[in-house]
């Protein structure tokens, strides 16, 4: 089943999804590849970005809890990307190559695409359908985490119940830093997300 360019599978490990979504993606990456010695390092991560990343990250946040396999499948073509750009061995290591293009990870982008998601629906309360799973985590005594706007995490048993919206918005952001969530503005909280997950990530 096909819904918003996402194909769905019985039990939503969007395999079938992922394996056309990289093999799109490494065609782009190949074509880059052919004429990247013609292209300056930013026009080449320019033509990265518009038909490969943003395919990557289009509805990612339904891969939350995905089978790592299936993440694989989008990190080795973000490998092959970052190593098209800067022209690097197809064997090298893609860690540093990501790094020095600052490129968070497919894992870590998922992340930041829910969080973000998290957010704008605490803030605004839209889209209503999903502002009703989002509630604020009360205590009958005071915590040290008080200060931290943290959210219920309602308990989940089965595979497809820690995947739902009601699940993961909160788990994600209650794992974040206080400095993240208590972020007045959206380009502050985009900019200190990006920050920490980067950071968590690459820190030597």
């Amino acid at each position: 089943m096909k819904v918003l360019g996402v194909t769905l599978d019985r039990r939503l490990t969007l395999d079938n999804h992922m394996s056309a979504v990289a093999r799109l993606c490494n065609y782009h990456a190949r074509a880059i590849r052919h004429v990247r010695h013609l292209l300056t390092v930013d026009l080449a991560q320019t033509l990265a970005c518009s038909p490969i990343l943003s395919r990557i990250d289009y509805c990612n946040a339904v891969l939350h809890g995905a089978p790592s396999g299936t993440i694989q499948k989008l990190q080795r073509v973000q490998n092959n990307t970052a190593r098209a750009v800067l022209q690097a061995p197809r064997r090298s290591h893609a860690n540093s190559l990501l790094q020095e293009l600052h490129w968070l990870p497919v894992e870590q982008r998922i992340t930041y695409k829910l969080a973000i998601l998290t957010y704008k629906t605490r803030q605004t309360s839209v889209p209503e359908y999903l502002s009703r799973y989002i509630t604020t985590r009360s205590s009958t005594r005071p915590l040290r985490s008080s200060s931290a706007p943290l959210l219920h995490v309602p308990f989940r048993q089965t595979f497809f119940g820690k995947r739902s919206f009601s699940t993961a918005a909160p788990s994600v952001w209650n794992s974040l830093p206080v400095s993240v969530q208590n972020c007045d503005k959206l380009t502050l909280f985009k900019s200190r997300l990006k920050a920490h997950l980067f950071s968590s990530v690459y820190a030597s």
